[in-house]
């Protein structure tokens, strides 16, 4: 297994290919210990080696030589909060940030709305980048969750570690999609709370345990 600063680094750059960044926005971090590695603020992320990664405590304190990304907070607190969560991955993809914009929920409209822990996928009220406001309105959006939107922002992902997360974005990003190009026909058909239960009990064992 490679080193964590480069899984890290390998993971932001993936993030352009499959359509969830451009440039240097968004920012990824990844669990160590009782810390967790976060990729530095204002960086191109191809540009990135290992100590370009700052490492954070969850007192907010950082080492390294590279500040760490402004929303280091919500990725903090979701760690502090959710021994599961081992990376946490935010990004301004363009479909998510769409939806984000009208601040509205994703509803049920497709069943793989479950894989994100519910029948909804929230979005967050508002609040400036980088806020402790900001992590606060995350933190409600995800309670239960592992996806929300960030009203006038973009999408905020936590999974069980990188590969996860990034995955989790890409899902997301593409659901984001299909409801938007829904909404152009019409009204979507949303699936009943019973239909919703049966797919939520269904995921529950869902891919290699």
């Amino acid at each position: 297994m490679s080193e964590p600063r480069q899984q890290l680094i390998a993971t932001a750059c993936a993030m352009g290919p499959a359509g969830l960044n451009r440039g240097t926005s968004g920012n990824v971090s990844v669990r160590s210990g009782d810390s967790f590695y976060i990729t530095p603020t204002g960086m191109r992320y191809e540009q990135l080696v290992a100590d370009d990664i700052p490492l954070m405590a969850l007192d907010g304190s950082h080492q390294g030589r590279r500040k760490p990304s402004s929303e280091w907070r919500f990725h903090r607190d979701l760690y502090a909060a959710r021994p599961e969560v081992g990376a946490v991955l935010h990004a301004h993809s363009p479909f998510a940030v769409s939806l984000a914009c009208l601040r509205c929920d994703i509803p049920a409209f497709h069943y793989m709305i479950a894989r994100f822990g519910g029948d909804s996928i929230r979005c967050a009220d508002y609040a400036i980048f980088g806020s402790a406001e900001l992590s606060t309105a995350a933190m409600s959006a995800m309670q239960q969750r592992k996806a929300c939107l960030l009203a006038n922002h973009g999408l905020l992902v936590a999974g069980r570690d990188l590969d996860e997360a990034l995955a989790l974005a890409v899902e997301l990003e593409e659901l984001c999609e299909q409801y938007w190009r829904a909404c152009q026909l019409g009204q979507p058909v949303l699936l009943s709370t019973d239909e919703m239960a049966a797919v939520l009990q269904k995921f529950a064992g869902y891919g290699q345990q």
